[in-house]
């Protein structure tokens, strides 16, 4: 089973090594010891509590759609030329780039700033691991 130090998993989880410590201290994140005395998060424990703790965006559009992948963020950069464009967003931590029709983008008036949700949906994913 994978380990992960204080440090790893506050990089993992987008906070800084001092939240990690305190989530610890308090018994909110489990943490165990390595064969070197150090501290460490089991892998399943820290994907669990990452689960748990995720803070989802409320859609705003209030539409049902069969897409599962939704994430709400802010425009943060739109470029169009006469017939294209590619539209960025900043979702949470993630950066989500979409290209369109610079029509589309004139229809849904899209520039930095305007809350918008990136919706997903793809045949295939490719996971890959270190």
């Amino acid at each position: 089973m994978p380990q992960f130090r204080l440090a790893e998993a506050a990089k993992l989880l987008g906070v800084s090594d001092d939240t990690v410590r305190r989530w610890a201290e308090a018994g909110t994140l489990p943490v165990g010891t390595d064969g070197a005395g150090r501290k460490v998060v089991d892998g399943a424990a820290l994907a669990a509590f990452a689960k748990s703790s995720a803070n989802e965006v409320a859609d705003p559009t209030g539409v049902g759609r069969s897409a599962r992948n939704r994430f709400v963020g802010l425009v943060t950069d739109v470029v169009t030329d006469t017939v294209m464009a590619q539209v960025e967003l900043q979702c949470g931590p993630h950066r989500v780039v979409s290209l369109m029709s610079a029509e589309a983008v004139r229809e849904l008036g899209l520039e930095p700033g305007v809350l918008a949700v990136a919706v997903v949906k793809a045949t295939q994913v490719v996971v890959e691991t270190p």
